[in-house]
Formats: C-alpha cells, sequence, structure tokens
C-alpha cells in the first residue's frame, strides 16, 4: 500500500432561479440533449426540480426524489455549459450534512468545482434525513438504507450517461463510498475517495468505539431514530448573536458562559474534548486553529487556521434538518469497533482504485480500513495524512485547493 504523508502548503457572479423553493420542470434546464436533462428524464416522475443555478460557465439543477420513502431525498447535479463530461463524480456528504453545505460552500471556489473543472458531471447525493422532520426519521436509516439510495441514483444515472464513475465522500460520507464500492461491481466504477473518515480502529480505541456502538444502540433501543449534532443552530446563534451569552459554561471558570461565537470556535476547534458519545474520534476538531481563553469570555481569544468562519457559517445556513439518524451513528460506530455482526463493510470486495486522504488533526493516522482492502488482493490502494488540517478543512480551507484536492484525483488530473 503507497502511504504518504505530505507537508501542507502555506471566488464570477451566480444567478439562481428559485432555488430552495419547489418548481416545476421547466426550461430553465440548458440544452436538451445535454447531460442535465438526460439524467432529469432518467429520475423519471418521482423527480422535480427544486432549482436552477447559473454561474460562469457552469449550471447546477436540484431534484428531490420521492420514490415512495417517508421522505425524499435530494440530488444536484453540476455541468460545464460549453463541454460534455467525461466521467461522473458522485459526492457523499458527511453526516448531518448536505451537497450544498458540504460541497458547493463557498459558492465559486469549493470541491464541486474542483471535480467539474477536470471534466466530470457532479452528482451530489443528500440523504433523506436533511428533508426530514425528527418525527419522520426512523429507525431504519442505517448505513445500509443510505447505500441503497446511492445504489438508485447511481444506476439511473449510469443507465442515461453510461459514464465511468467516481464515488467521493467526506466523513460519514465516505465511510458511505466505501461501503458502496463494495457492493458494485461495475467496470465503470473506477476510484473511490475518502476523506477524513476511518475503518476499524485497533486496541483502546476499538474497545471505545464499541462503548460508542452500544450507547447509539441504547438510544434506538428506547425509540430515539435521530441526533441533533447542534452544529447548524450553534453556528447561526454565532452570526445572530455573536457577543451574547451562551448556555454553556467555560471550562477555566464555571461560572461564566460562552459567548456564542466563542463556543462556535472551540466546538470547531476542540471538537474532541466535547461530551457526547463520538466526539473523541477527532484528533483535535474540525477545524484547525487556536483558542486562549482570557479573564472574562469577552475577553477569550480564537481563531480558525485554513477555514474562514464565514464559510463556516454559509455551511450551516444552507443545511436542512441537521440530523443524523441514530442507527446510520450505530452502524458506524460498529465500523470503528470492527464488529461484524452489527455492521460490516465488505473491504476484500472493493476492487476499485482507492485514494484515502486523511486530515492530522480530524480522523487522523488510522489506515486500518485502507490495509484491509489492501490485504485482500487490491494493490490500488493510498493513504495520505495531511497535517495541519482539521476535519473539515480540506471542504473549506482557503489553501486546499493546494493543499489537499490535487491528493484527492491523482489520476484523473
Amino acid at each position: 500500500m503507497d502511504r504518504r504523508t505530505v507537508p501542507a502548503a502555506g471566488a464570477a457572479g451566480v444567478a439562481a432561479v428559485g432555488f430552495g423553493a419547489a418548481q416545476p420542470a421547466s426550461a430553465a434546464l440548458p440544452g436538451e440533449k445535454g447531460p442535465l436533462h438526460h439524467v432529469r428524464r432518467a429520475l423519471g416522475p418521482a423527480a422535480r426540480e427544486a432549482g436552477v443555478e447559473w454561474g460562469n460557465g457552469w449550471v447546477r439543477a436540484r431534484f428531490t426524489v420521492a420514490d415512495g420513502g417517508a421522505v425524499p431525498f435530494a440530488v444536484d447535479v453540476v455541468t460545464d455549459t460549453d463541454r460534455a463530461p467525461t466521467d461522473v463524480a458522485y459526492l457523499l456528504p458527511g453526516g448531518g450534512l448536505n451537497f450544498a453545505g458540504n460541497f458547493f460552500t463557498p459558492r465559486r471556489h469549493n470541491l464541486a468545482h474542483h471535480f467539474r473543472r477536470l471534466g466530470h458531471l457532479v452528482v451530489g447525493i443528500t440523504p433523506r434525513e436533511d428533508l426530514a422532520t425528527p418525527d419522520a426519521v426512523t429507525a431504519d436509516r442505517g448505513l445500509a438504507a443510505h447505500r441503497r439510495d446511492v445504489r438508485r441514483v447511481v444506476d439511473t444515472v449510469d443507465s442515461a450517461l453510461g459514464l465511468p464513475y467516481h464515488l467521493v465522500g467526506h466523513s460519514a460520507g465516505a465511510a458511505l463510498a466505501l461501503d458502496s464500492a463494495s457492493e458494485d461491481g461495475s467496470p465503470r466504477l473506477r476510484q473511490v475517495v475518502v476523506v477524513d473518515t476511518t475503518g476499524p480502529y485497533e486496541g483502546d480505541l476499538a474497545v471505545r468505539a464499541a462503548r460508542t456502538r452500544d450507547t447509539f444502540q441504547a438510544q434506538i433501543t428506547s425509540g430515539v431514530y435521530m441526533t441533533d449534532p447542534g452544529l447548524k443552530g450553534l453556528l447561526a446563534r454565532a452570526v445572530a448573536d455573536p457577543e451574547g451569552p451562551s448556555a454553556v459554561p467555560r471550562p477555566v471558570d464555571p461560572a461564566t458562559r460562552f459567548t456564542h461565537a466563542g463556543l462556535a470556535h472551540f466546538a470547531l476547534i476542540r471538537t474532541g474534548t466535547l461530551p457526547g458519545p463520538a466526539n473523541w474520534i477527532h484528533h483535535q476538531g474540525h477545524s484547525a486553529g487556536a483558542y486562549t481563553f482570557g479573564a472574562t469570555p469577552a475577553e477569550d481569544r480564537y481563531a480558525l487556521t485554513h477555514s474562514p468562519f464565514a464559510v463556516w457559517a454559509a455551511s450551516g445556513a444552507a443545511l436542512g434538518s441537521g440530523l443524523v439518524p441514530t442507527e446510520l451513528l450505530r452502524d458506524l460506530a460498529a465500523v470503528w469497533a470492527g464488529d461484524d455482526t452489527v455492521y460490516r463493510i465488505a473491504w476484500e470486495r472493493i476492487r476499485a482504485e482507492v485514494v484515502w486522504v486523511n486530515m492530522e488533526l480530524g480522523r487522523g493516522d488510522h489506515p486500518r480500513g485502507a490495509e484491509l482492502i489492501r490485504a485482500a488482493g487490491n494493490p490500488r490502494v493510498s493513504f495520505t495524512v495531511v497535517p495541519g488540517y482539521g476535519h473539515g478543512d480540506p471542504m473549506f480551507g482557503t489553501a486546499a485547493d493546494r493543499d489537499v484536492w490535487p491528493l484527492l484525483t491523482p489520476r484523473w488530473a
């Protein structure tokens, strides 16, 4: 297995048509022979156009697909307007996120545009929970259910276009990409791109993951089928009332409370220290940065290293429900624990090339999943750790296009 640690290196106008508001299919889509129309027709009558957005040389269309499930899922398609795509890149967001918040923020300089510029038709698959209310998230929304939705979209687009394709995921979406690849025998699946996730841990961390699995299973047993990580509300309050007092005590002086802005920065930078059954998986946090406590909450000093807070806030504002199904979290924890009786990714069935890139301060240097794929006879596996980057920095960092994105596309750039 090619395993590397690399050094870290030191946005055209947009017009939107009806974005965020459902509207019928319309002539807003370009070119009756273009890929957007092929995808729209392939999705069929269950798909409803939810908006079209035009930029300089590109167009994005969003569809919601009601296929008989309690809640629809969303499909975003981004393509060049002046050239036909050579491949398809399916982008799978992390837990509690959607395509817009994970891959299309900021608007003009993001990972979706990076893949588009490489000649790919970008297809973002947003899970159903993003469009759901808490009471609509049921007990059957685990990793397998998410994989089936990805399969529906991939099969539909593949039947319409017949192009080589790549599965690209971040965080929980990266685990979903790996799981989907394990069930995909198509010769057109060329590559799985994994951004900051983990397979099975070893030693004490595997034991800790098993405890996390049990915590989520207990929640499911008691009828708690969804989790709200709170990121959307946290970021919104930091924007609306940055200096206002939060409800959370400061560790250095529990008699005082973080400001909303201070709490948001602390949660992004020191995610791994926060309470909650799964925050420990971050070596430091969602975002690289520094937080120094002052004598009072107003005197706390904090700064993000790579990702501007305004971009984090824009990502949060783009989210739907922000919810994560508890069963999905339980299945992920079972994968971390190596508990094949609860959920198992079939590592030995992943035959496509795997490009696995982790962040030092995010999910860290834990290559066991990549090693299992390699050990099963797939030699086309690389594992890279980017130093100094947090979990969300490969998406939102101002230098991510130099430090991280080239590592995600080493074979097809």
